[in-house]
């Protein structure tokens, strides 16, 4: 493989969604062929952009919305990768059998191979976001793919509030991190609990950047939705992307639909992960209770 590029432009298409799967689709389609001809070399959907967040409620009528991998969806992005060399990261509602349904990113090279998919690890279960209903925890570990751009790693929205997910997919020797996410108000907090929570989400993820010496993009949705009735969940957009020394080099708004360009440079990571030898000065031989519940006394 080519050697990557010192500096890589990302792009992040963020967007509200309709009722209708088609027309996400055709946003979402077009926003990343925008950005490619833009000059974006890796791009990447907010998580289950083709539909309204349904995990609001627990309904089986729900799982028709779901697709085999490879399928119609992977195919089209595909096409797009192809054509303009560039690098997709797509989060789909995967169906692999009858009943045995996954919250999945494919991972699509510049040259429209499909490189593989993750499986989100950590099932929410809150009020409207009720995700144990319908995904099963993945099953593939925490990996990273080399493309044509670089070492990328995938994680998915609940992931995000684990450090040992980042890390973990660090050391299978991703240097960006990628997090597709469908994360918002509910509008009865907003109020008084919403800066707060928006604040936890950039926070930590800014902190698994310096932790891991990496860059981290996360990708968002955008406005109100309501598709179980009710009062539903408010979107709080502000996708962005964070340096490895957790600066935030772009980010998005709260309410508009656009995609967020950020250009990195790739030899930032070498010299974080040397001035911060985080991953050198690591006790691996006193980290064994990581792998219990909790350390009973």
């Amino acid at each position: 493989m080519e050697k990557s590029p010192e500096k890589l432009t990302l792009a992040l298409l963020q967007h509200s969604c309709d009722s209708e799967v088609e027309k996400n689709l055709d946003h979402c389609l077009n926003a990343a062929k925008t950005a490619a001809i833009n000059g974006a070399q890796i791009i990447c959907t907010q998580e289950l952009f083709a539909s309204q967040y349904f995990c609001q409620s627990e309904n089986h009528s729900n799982f028709a919305l779901a697709e085999p991998i490879p399928g119609p969806k992977t195919a089209v992005f595909q096409e797009i990768a192809k054509e303009h060399e560039v690098v997709i990261i797509a989060s789909l509602f995967e169906k692999r059998a009858a009943g045995l349904y996954h919250n999945t990113a494919a991972i699509i090279d510049a040259d429209g191979s499909l490189l593989g998919t993750y499986r989100k690890m950590h099932i929410p279960d809150d009020p409207l976001y009720y995700e144990k209903f319908y995904f099963t925890p993945g099953d593939q570990g925490f990996q990273s793919w080399e493309t044509k751009y670089g070492k990328i790693g995938v994680l998915i929205c609940w992931d995000q509030w684990y450090p040992e997910a980042a890390r973990l997919t660090a050391l299978a020797g991703a240097e960006i991190l990628f997090y597709p996410t469908a994360i918002g108000w509910h509008p009865s907090e907003k109020t008084t609990e919403g800066e707060t929570q928006h604040t936890a989400w950039q926070t930590i993820q800014r902190s698994h950047a310096i932790a891991n010496g990496c860059y981290v993009a996360a990708i968002n949705r955008t406005g109100h939705e309501n598709p179980a009735g009710g009062d539903g969940l408010e979107f709080w957009g502000q996708s962005f992307v964070a340096s490895p020394g957790g600066e935030i080099l772009a980010q998005g708004s709260v309410d508009q639909n656009e995609t967020i360009m950020a250009e990195i440079d790739m030899n930032r990571i070498e010299e974080a992960r040397t001035h911060w030898p985080f991953l050198r000065d690591r006790r691996i031989d006193a980290y064994e209770g990581l792998s219990q519940r909790f350390l009973d006394k």
